[in-house]
């Protein structure tokens, strides 16, 4: 009777929304579903099939609990196979959490709870941090270049300091061949 008497409180406050307080007369909506209740019961009533849906709506539900095939399929002696397989990682899961708790005191000490006030030094340092690192990832580069016009300059000049050799060498050459003739 509740149930009812709240279904109609929830109905007055949706046509009290819908129409306001000076609206069109109450009872519109309630009306309606009264309408669609009745012409549901006269043709449920009239049909058998219905009739034995309506009664099979509590099975379908159950049939209908993704929990109802394990229920099923599992008997409970498997289940109890699967909880003593996984023995070994439950009991290291409960060490795990008896050291948490163990450790608790130090979680909750002053030291941890003053991090927070130090959270904005820290995210100035990581700034900079994140600058310094450009900045080197800029010096690392023009060393890179520099390095290689170096090393281009040294091969252009080995090149050239060959050639003078060379010149050298046959200056060098033509002069004594000249001495040697006279």
């Amino acid at each position: 009777m509740t149930e009812l008497l709240e279904l109609q409180n929830r109905v007055r406050e949706l046509e009290r929304r819908l129409y306001g307080q000076s609206g069109p007369g109450g009872g519109k909506i309630a009306d309606g579903l009264i309408k669609v209740q009745v012409a549901l019961g006269n043709i449920a009533g009239k049909r058998e099939r219905v009739k034995t849906l309506y009664k099979k709506i509590e099975d379908l539900m159950k049939y209908l609990d993704p929990q109802y095939i394990d229920r099923m399929a599992v008997p409970d002696a498997m289940k109890l196979e699967f909880i003593l397989a996984e023995e070994q990682y439950i009991l290291s899961q409960v060490a795990l959490l008896e050291q948490l708790k163990t450790l608790q005191p130090y979680l909750d000490s002053e030291h941890l709870k003053g991090v927070t006030a130090q959270a904005s030094k820290l995210q100035a340092l990581s700034q900079i941090h994140i600058k310094q690192q450009d900045q080197c990832g800029e010096i690392t580069e023009e060393s890179k270049r520099l390095l290689e016009d170096y090393n281009k300059m040294t091969v252009l000049l080995s090149k050239q300091f060959v050639l003078w050799d060379e010149t050298l060498s046959q200056l060098e050459a033509a002069k004594q061949t000249k001495q040697i003739s006279e």
